[in-house]
């Protein structure tokens, strides 16, 4: 009996080991879990959601870094998807490392983390492509119009093929994004300029342009993209016709006014994601390189739930989902103490000068990717977030 065993023991060692070592794996996890997560020390045991909460809201009441609730709430089974939870539901962390969700009422629809109605224009509406002058455009409105709506007449130059019955999208370039490479000598410089109808640099307005340290050295400038917003959509009635074979469309949709310049793009379906995981950049950008661009409604500062576009997309690594924090940089100042002006010049050495800290202003979480630009949604600010501050990690603590 005794030998039997023993041969058992030896034949089941490796699934012993096997298990031992996916225990071990588990609470090392659930530690680390624990760790990364940092729940509050004045978190409430109990919670009710509410209509208008967000996920990232609701975390903020539990967790120190409420971007983290997909790994506190994964971990528990119990929770089949943390999307899937409607106002009413009862949620519970009356354990450091456990959450329990007790169903109230399926009336309503389930909270996400962010809020939708913020951001549904820029899913919808907007997209960023890298250059617009082949595009057909609006060269003129029925009875010499300034703005043509919903039931009146554009005609369109640089649509010669187009067929009566065809639909197009109406769209008008908003903002021409550049980037000034500096190839490291210092801080890279992003170029964020308002356009009018025709695509042109809107002089006199407000156009957004950044430049926050001289430019010493210029290695070249590349155009990140134009930021192009859906006006409305549009029938062809009439082909190619006249002495410059001008496309006749009406307007058949309740939208934006359509003015002369704005550009013609086939009707496409556009993907986007509705649900958000929030996670770190997963790659490391380097100093200077990622900054506010610019704020939605012709803002240069914004706030919790604004939208703002940052310098960088898909080829930095940064898809939907990705969260920064947002970072006022440090100011260049004299040190008035050690300073020794010049006399003659009345100048101070630049051995005297010094670099201010950083100043963390917020967090944002990105809802829309494109190649070189991104947009994301200001979660929560502790002050104003203004166009050419810098975007870090998360974690970041400078």
């Amino acid at each position: 009996m005794f030998e039997r065993v023993s041969n058992l023991a030896r034949a089941n060692a490796p699934r012993l080991r096997g298990l031992r070592t996916v225990l071990v794996a588990a609470m090392l996890a659930v530690a680390t879990l624990a760790t990364t997560a940092q729940v509050r020390d004045d978190h409430p045991d109990h919670y009710v959601v509410k209509r208008g909460d967000t996920l990232w809201d609701i975390a903020g009441r539990f967790l120190r870094k409420p971007w983290l609730w997909p790994e506190i709430w994964q971990a528990n089974p119990q929770i089949r998807n943390p999307h899937l939870i409607y106002p009413g539901d009862v949620i519970s962390l009356a354990y450091l490392d456990r959450v329990a969700v007790q169903q109230g009422p399926r009336s309503e629809a389930p909270v996400n983390a962010v809020p939708l109605s913020e951001v549904e224009p820029f899913l919808k509406d907007l997209r960023v492509v890298p250059e617009i002058d082949s595009l057909p455009y609006v060269v003129g409105l029925e009875d010499n119009r300034m703005r043509g709506i919903e039931g009146h007449v554009a005609y369109i130059r640089g649509l010669e093929n187009a067929q009566p019955g065809q639909r197009y999208l109406v769209v008008r370039a908003q903002k021409r994004y550049r980037m000034i490479n500096n190839n490291g000598s210092n801080l890279d410089q992003f170029d964020a300029r308002d356009l009018d109808s025709r695509g042109q640099i809107a002089f006199g307005l407000s156009d957004g342009s950044l430049w926050d340290t001289p430019v010493y050295v210029n290695h070249g400038t590349e155009l990140l993209g134009y930021e192009l917003m859906t006006q409305t959509t549009a029938t062809v009635t009439r082909g190619a016709s006249g002495p410059d074979q001008l496309v006749t469309l009406m307007m058949d949709a309740e939208g934006r006014d359509v003015r002369v310049g704005d550009r013609i793009i086939p009707v496409e379906a556009q993907t986007y994601d509705l649900q958000f995981f929030p996670h770190p950049p997963k790659q490391q950008a380097a100093y200077g390189r990622l900054s506010v661009m610019a704020v939605a409604d012709g803002y240069r500062t914004g706030g919790t739930h604004d939208v703002i576009a940052i310098s960088g997309g898909a080829r930095e690594g940064i898809d939907n989902g990705t969260v920064f924090s947002i970072w006022r940089r440090g100011d260049r100042t004299v040190d008035r103490v050690r300073a020794d002006p010049d006399r003659d010049s009345g100048m101070t050495s630049a051995r005297n000068h010094v670099r201010l800290p950083d100043e963390f202003a917020g967090h944002a979480m990105v809802f829309r990717t494109f190649d070189n630009i991104s947009y994301a949604l200001v979660m929560n600010s502790v002050k104003p977030s203004r166009v050419g501050y810098e975007l870090k990690n998360p974690d970041a603590t400078e």
